[in-house]
């Protein structure tokens, strides 16, 4: 399937995105970007190929619009970016395209603590991988979630292993802990941002299980 413009109702707005998904895939993939970053946060873009690559579908969209985005409390608002998170959610299950599919999460930063409070209120997510993310400020929800999770940590983020620690140790889903040797909060040094392309495609892969799967089973 070619790449297709989304725009995703949240109230009186609509956030923009874009969402492909190959043929065959059993699930998609919602990104959910943190800090103020957008859709087009290359990290991500890279993430979501390789995740295609690996046959699973991806939606990149703005958790934020430009404007929100500017307001720093809005960045770490967490509840606010489940509901905008949820939504897209909502959105994606009502697509033809999407019938069936096992869902999701990307988070990044702030975007990974949306990722486990929307996952933890809606226990029919397949997945959740956190990349350098923030998973202590999902607080409360984090003995919640049912859905496998996969943390993905910097090994000279010193500060942020320690915080994805304390969260690991709330979880009571099935998860994983990985820490990239040599590698930064961005993931910026060479070959680590593979690495967590890699280690995000095989837990997509591994833990979502679509219905059109089983059908041809």
């Amino acid at each position: 399937m070619k790449p297709g413009l989304a725009l995703i109702p949240a109230g009186q707005l609509k956030l923009e995105g874009i969402i492909e998904v190959p043929d065959g895939a059993p699930g998609i993939v919602l990104f959910a970007h943190g800090s103020g970053s957008s859709r087009h946060s290359p990290r991500n873009v890279y993430v979501a190929r390789v995740v295609r690559e690996g046959g699973i579908g991806t939606l990149l969209f703005d958790l934020l619009t430009e404007q929100e985005a500017e307001d720093r409390e809005n960045v770490f608002d967490i509840e606010f970016l489940a509901r905008r998170l949820i939504a897209a959610t909502d959105w994606v299950r009502q697509l033809d395209s999407a019938k069936g599919l096992s869902i999701g999460y990307f988070g990044a930063s702030t975007g990974a603590a949306a990722a486990l409070v929307a996952a933890a209120d809606d226990q029919a997510i397949g997945a959740v991988v956190s990349r350098g993310g923030r998973p202590d400020l999902a607080g409360a929800s984090l003995p919640r979630v049912k859905a496998p999770t996969l943390l993905i940590v910097g090994g000279d983020d010193t500060g942020v292993i320690e915080l994805n620690q304390e969260a690991y140790d709330r979880l009571t889903c099935k998860k994983e802990l990985k820490i990239v040797p040599g590698a930064t909060h961005l993931f910026e040094e060479p070959g680590t941002l593979e690495e967590v392309a890699r280690l995000a495609r095989d837990w997509f892969k591994r833990h979502l299980r679509g219905s059109r799967t089983e059908k041809r089973l």
